[in-house]
């Protein structure tokens, strides 16, 4: 509020001349006697006019109109607002070198200029609200804090008529009848000049096809119409990353404890490698007790034997230790086969594909779990995550492009073999489909397995219109239900 105290000019206002909460125009009355005419009055208005013929631009101009036709009016404060409607924006206050758009007094002005407007535009001039119409409440408050009994609205036009602008002045009193002539003579050297440096309007575009021929437009928006109908690919990106297409999962052959990794990832093994190994602790432990629990059996099984000349009475119990002596056999040849498999070897030539073998030792793992793949190298091809929300219609056969991320401008080509008909979470836990490719000849070469970049799909040929509107039109039905 000191802002807006400040930029009045500095000079008091009479508290009895506050408008009040419901007010309108008054009827005309008598002018009172305003202040006589200066002397110089010619010299003055030729003084203005050879000023603002100077301004180098609109808000020069509006400084000058704003400041310096004090000399005329004894205004307390001027505003000038650019524009002719509710959205008008204040160049220049009288006082001040820029107005601050986040004073007060400027929101209040804001909010006032929305209901002053309609009043001037019907009658510009002198204007003073009267006590017989309603006026919001925050601007009769405003009104009575910070402007004056009347105001003095003057429209800066163009030469076509068109309002460009608004002069408002707070004044104590009514202007004499020269006052209003010299304000008229000067708001037309005004708005010529704010013409000649605003420049031409923007026209709409309404405006500006009005302006056009009418065969002229009917061929543009049959041009336009017709866009809509060419042919084009249907095309979607989806995650994608180079894989083995003969690859084999490497699986733990029993429940155990991974105890040593002796490839590393990416490398090259021969058949008969050793790829991982299992614990043997507990193997082994089993196997020492099953062979001493076969040399009890078989100790028995001598010592039934033997009883058999003394008492005919054994022979049952010797077909009894003869079946356990079997059972603990087998025992022991199970727990010799576990342990032959507890080193794991390669049973192909390939490439060892799995992740960080620290994160492996000392790890438990179930029979079957999956610890590595043994790829082809030679053999590449394209995993594709494809999301459900962007799915197309898509054949074995379809156009891929994959853009590596290690290498995005130069995208490699491939031909669509598979499609899953059940989405499934992807890594990145999405629902999508599992696509796979295969590289052209040309391209296979450049593919190193463990690779991820960007795939892009090409469907089959839809025109511009089913391109553009079908995921709008998509979404339009999950909503609606239509």
């Amino acid at each position: 509020m000191n802002e807006a105290r400040q930029a009045m000019a500095g000079k008091p206002r009479p508290d009895a001349a506050a408008p009040t909460m419901r007010v309108v125009a008054s009827a005309p009355q008598p002018a009172p006697a305003g202040p006589a005419a200066p002397a110089p009055l010619e010299s003055l208005l030729a003084g203005l006019e050879a000023r603002v013929r100077m301004a180098q631009g609109l808000p020069e101009l509006a400084f000058s109109i704003a400041n310096e036709s004090y000399g005329l009016l004894k205004f307390r404060q001027a505003l000038v607002l650019r524009g002719d409607d509710a959205r008008m924006k204040l160049m220049a206050v009288s006082g001040l070198a820029r107005p601050s758009e986040d004073s007060p007094y400027l929101v209040w002005l804001r909010r006032a200029w929305t209901w002053l407007l309609p009043q001037i535009q019907a009658r510009p001039g002198w204007f003073v609200p009267a006590a017989d119409t309603a006026i919001p409440e925050e601007v009769a408050q405003g009104w009575r804090e910070w402007w004056t009994r009347g105001v003095l609205a003057v429209p800066l036009r163009a030469r076509s008529g068109r309002t460009l602008a608004w002069v408002v002045f707070l004044l104590e009193a009514e202007p004499a009848p020269w006052q209003l002539q010299a304000v008229e003579r000067l708001a037309g050297t005004w708005g010529y000049c704010w013409e000649m440096l605003g420049g031409a309007p923007d026209k709409s575009w309404r405006a500006r096809g009005k302006a056009w021929a009418r065969p002229l437009r009917l061929a543009l928006l049959a041009l336009a119409v017709s866009t809509f109908f060419i042919p084009i690919s249907q095309t979607v990106l989806a995650p994608a990353e180079v894989i083995s297409l003969k690859a084999r999962v490497v699986a733990a052959p029993l429940d155990g404890v991974v105890r040593t990794i002796h490839v590393r990832p990416n490398q090259a093994v021969k058949a008969g490698d050793l790829l991982f190994s299992l614990d043997d602790t507990t193997l082994r432990n089993r196997y020492e007790v099953a062979r001493e629990s076969v040399a009890v059996a078989d100790a028995e099984l001598v010592a039934a034997s033997q009883r058999v000349f003394q008492d005919a009475s054994s022979q049952n119990e010797i077909a009894l230790l003869t079946g356990r002596a079997h059972e603990r056999r087998a025992e022991l040849e199970a727990v010799r086969a576990e342990l032959s498999r507890v080193q794991v070897v390669a049973d192909e030539d390939g490439v060892a594909v799995f992740g960080d073998p620290d994160d492996w030792l000392g790890r438990p793992v179930s029979t079957g779990e999956r610890i590595m793949l043994l790829a082809d190298p030679g053999d590449p091809g394209m995993l594709i995550h494809l999301p459900v929300a962007d799915a197309m219609a898509l054949e074995p056969g379809a156009q891929v492009k994959l853009f590596l991320t290690v290498k995005p401008l130069e995208p490699l080509s491939g031909t669509l073999t598979e499609t899953s008909y059940q989405a499934g979470p992807s890594p990145d836990g999405i629902a999508s489909y599992r696509l796979r490719a295969v590289f052209d000849e040309a391209d296979a070469g450049q593919a190193r397995i463990g690779l991820h970049g960007t795939a892009k799909l090409y469907g089959e040929q839809v025109t511009l219109a089913y391109y553009l509107f079908r995921r709008p039109l998509a979404a339009v039905r999950e909503w609606t239900g239509w």
